[in-house]
């Protein structure tokens, strides 16, 4: 029943269902970024209630990172094996089921197993490998754009809930504010069983730009969804954009999700800005960040991405470094807010769109879960090492400074990529 009525139901609206599944993945990564995101907000409450030090507690949510981005690459052969649908109801069960022990522990042991195993693992099959995959699959036009919206949605979610898990903790306590995303991926896991579909050729369409129904592609096969993700790597591993890159993408990680988002607010704390002050500023990052991502998704259809990428890096980099000079007053930190989150994951497009046109729309999403991997890794470090730095120094200036010195080198080094000619013919077609 399904399988006709809701496509029908579009397609008398002359509109591709690809936007129905969009939109459902949209608010399905919104809300599992939004659970994984908000620990930020909780570091404090935590520290306050249990006595556990920050680098203890930044270790569980290197942890979470570290997973997030591990899994990436197995989520994408994962998704191509057994199916968007499945996969990722799943996956948002799990998150539910880590919110809710998360809102009983007691001890340290379980913040690890809760946040840093249980939602770790399960946004990592919700993280932008999967907004790659649906993208790729539904959309051949506006693939660029619909990765902008898709990212974005990520990296949003991270921030836009602060504000209010930060209000929660203050007046009802820490374990409410896991509430509101705890209900919506509850919400959104009834969304993708209904909606979302793996492929156009299930409910007989071409992919949004193609003309062509191309049948949806069999997941019975031999190999492991472990076999598929390493083959994809072997491809990988000899070509030398493929490291470039994991290399710049490990930096992104390392100035953004780990750092700011999990950081910013006690950087604030030590500065005498108030937690929900602090968390007001970083719902402001997730304002400009949508408008900055989708903005970038756009660029990315049209101009070269290495130009692209390079501006983003070296911006953010300046952003970071210039942190320290806006004395910590609301008007300072708001003029920050602005141009970094315009910054914050505008990364992403270009990057997914760079892999898919070196390995194809194939094998493209997979390599990129790797690439995922280098930043979540540069995720972790940032999360564990700015806990460490403010512990031992005493400060997170020097985590914040270093963070915007690397993002200076990446802007330098995605320009040895080598741009085929090709790529130039189609972004000059796409304008």
């Amino acid at each position: 029943m399904h399988s006709v009525f809701l496509p029908r139901a579009f397609a008398r609206l002359d509109i591709h269902y690809g936007w129905a599944v969009v939109s459902v993945i949209f608010l399905t990564m919104l809300s599992t970024s939004a659970a994984m995101g908000m620990v930020g907000v909780l570091m404090l409450p935590l520290k306050t209630e249990f006595g556990w030090d920050l680098g203890a507690i930044s270790g569980a949510l290197a942890l979470r990172v570290l997973l997030y981005g591990t899994v990436a690459p197995f989520a994408a052969a994962l998704l191509q094996r057994y199916g968007v649908r499945p996969v990722v109801a799943t996956a948002l069960g799990l998150i539910v089921a880590g919110l809710l022990l998360a809102s009983c522990m007691t001890s340290l042991w379980q913040l690890w197993l809760t946040w840093g195993v249980m939602v770790g693992l399960a946004t990592g099959v919700t993280a932008n490998v999967l907004g790659a995959t649906v993208a790729t699959r539904w959309f051949t036009n506006r693939r660029g754009l619909v990765i902008g919206i898709l990212s974005a949605s990520s990296a949003t979610g991270q921030l836009l809930f602060l504000p209010v898990a930060a209000v929660l903790a203050d007046h009802m306590g820490w374990r409410f504010a896991m509430l509101p995303a705890g209900l919506l991926c509850l919400a959104c896991m009834l969304l993708v069983m209904l909606v979302v579909r793996d492929h156009p050729g299930d409910v007989d369409l071409p992919s949004y730009g193609d003309t062509v129904v191309v049948p949806a592609p069999s997941r019975r096969s031999d190999a492991s969804a472990l076999k598929v993700s390493f083959s994809a790597l072997r491809l990988a591993v000899g070509n030398r954009t493929f490291w470039i890159l994991a290399g710049t993408f490990f930096v992104c990680g390392l100035s953004t999700s780990g750092l700011v988002q999990n950081h910013f607010i006690p950087l604030c704390h030590d500065f005498g800005v108030a937690t929900v002050a602090a968390s007001g500023i970083l719902a402001l990052m997730g304002a400009f960040d949508f408008a900055g991502t989708i903005l970038s998704g756009w660029l990315s259809d049209r101009y070269d991405n290495r130009a692209l990428l390079f501006w983003y890096y070296g911006l953010r980099g300046l952003s970071l470094l210039a942190l320290p000079y806006t004395n910590f007053s609301l008007y300072g930190l708001g003029i920050f807010a602005v141009f970094y989150g315009l910054d914050w994951i505008a990364t992403v497009p270009p990057t997914v769109r760079m892999a898919g046109q070196t390995f194809g729309r194939e094998s493209g999403p997979i390599v990129f879960g790797w690439v995922f991997l280098a930043h979540q890794l540069g995720s972790a470090t940032a999360a564990l090492g700015a806990g460490v730095s403010r512990d031992e120094l005493l400060t997170y200036l020097p985590a914040f400074a270093a963070a915007g010195v690397a993002c200076l080198i990446a802007s330098v080094a995605v320009l040895t990529i080598r741009k085929r000619p090709t790529e130039l013919n189609k972004a000059a077609s796409a304008r």
